[in-house]
């Protein structure tokens, strides 16, 4: 009996050490979301975890810790109500980045200003980005902070007889996106504008290719690159092994629908130049041997289980495998994304924290805040609880979802 008890104590003392060291091939993280502190009122949701303003829509924010403790989103806003387009229009046209701050990460978010916006505004038309600015995403490399934002201008109505010549002002400004960076040293300089606002964008769309409606169409016979007529969704993270930046973001192909694709660009400084390379990446196949349509990739490097993640948002469902929603890839490398045996992360539904489950029609943008190890903390995204397109009166918000991590 002794021998036994000996022996079944031996059995689970190894057993403890081999979970422990186990490789990381055997501990890819699992994150799970909690119940958010909101309430539903009308048509949003609204409470200390969900940012909303009646006289702005709200749309995508990313979040950092700041060197004084406190809690700083950049996010995607702009004005809304009778005199703006609705929604699906407005976003092209008029989209700005709102500052907001809390004590808490995951709630309390007060609007301080808007930090940035298209350089019309002072009465530059034709910089890169004088329409407007959109996709905010926050990064911290080296001491210093980094801005990744998407901006756009209007190149004027095309020559007759070209590709463009029928597109209005919103598909004109759209097909004009590039993914531009401001560098800053602390949250009060980006409050009060100090900073260096570029002149160029640090990646642009090598291809434009479209079979018509298009503005600047490349040649004939031009293959599209998956930086093709936009470059949008930023997304940065260093590479351990070398060092390297590297620029997640999405362009869009047509086959013959619209189609958004993602690719990656590498740089050797967070300000660039990026390098895109040519390969499409977070490439899921669909029954029909298409790609299956996403967007919004937010990439981080996890240190324990040495690999990269990607939460993005499936169109379709063939990517979670499960239905519309949130999806979770990994990679070794950064650059190659097998499909994981479980990518489904997040349906398009909100658990309160009064137990009551709300089913959203967007869930989209996702950012996440990450400690120094690389562990989700807190979800941040756009939604909606209705379809927001045909919408004027700003009914989208924030939601920041509190996150458990195994």
């Amino acid at each position: 009996m002794l021998k036994q008890i000996s022996t079944l104590t031996i059995m689970t003392i190894v057993s403890c050490i081999c979970w422990s060291c186990s490789t990381p091939e055997q501990q890819s993280i699992q994150i799970h979301p909690l119940p958010v502190d909101a309430f539903i009122d009308g048509d949003i949701l609204k409470g200390p975890s969900a940012l909303n303003d009646p006289n702005r829509f709200i749309w995508g924010g990313s979040v950092l810790k700041g060197d004084d403790g406190r809690y700083h989103m950049i996010y995607n806003t702009w004005e809304c109500g009778d005199s703006i387009p609705q929604f699906t229009d407005s976003w092209v046209l008029h989209s700005k980045l709102g500052y907001a701050v809390s004590d808490y990460p995951d709630k309390g978010f007060e609007f301080q200003k808007i930090i940035l916006q298209g350089r019309r505004f002072g009465g530059d038309t034709d910089a890169w980005d004088a329409q407007m600015v959109t996709n905010p995403h926050l990064k911290k490399f080296n001491g210093k902070y980094y801005l990744y934002y998407v901006g756009s201008k209007e190149p004027g109505v095309q020559p007759e007889g070209s590709k463009g010549e029928n597109l209005n002002q919103r598909n004109r400004v759209q097909q004009m996106q590039c993914i531009g960076v401001i560098e800053f040293d602390c949250f009060e300089d980006l409050l009060a504008s100090n900073f260096k606002r570029p002149n160029t964008p640090i990646l642009s769309p090598r291809t434009r290719v479209k079979a018509d409606n298009v503005v600047n169409p490349s040649p004939e016979g031009t293959v599209a690159k998956p930086d093709n007529i936009i470059v949008v969704n930023p997304s940065v993270v260093q590479r351990p092994s070398d060092g390297k930046y590297l620029l997640y973001f999405k362009g869009n192909i047509f086959d013959p629908h619209w189609k958004g694709v993602h690719g990656v660009a590498i740089a050797d400084s967070p300000l660039g130049p990026f390098q895109p390379s040519d390969n499409v990446i977070f490439e899921v196949m669909m029954d029909d041997g298409k790609i299956a349509s996403a967007e919004d990739p937010f990439v981080w490097y996890h240190q324990r289980s040495e690999r990269f993640y990607a939460v993005i948002k499936d169109f379709s469902g063939q990517i979670t495998g499960v239905e519309p929603g949130l999806a979770m890839l990994e990679s070794k490398d950064g650059i190659n994304w097998p499909q994981p045996a479980n990518p489904f992360f997040m349906k398009k539904e909100l658990q309160l924290k009064s137990g009551e489950m709300v089913k959203v029609n967007r869930l989209e943008r996702p950012q996440l805040l990450l400690d120094e190890a690389g562990n989700p903390m807190v979800l941040y995204a756009a939604c909606s609880l209705v379809n927001i397109n045909p919408r004027q009166d700003g009914a989208s918000f924030n939601i920041q979802i509190p996150l458990n991590i195994k």
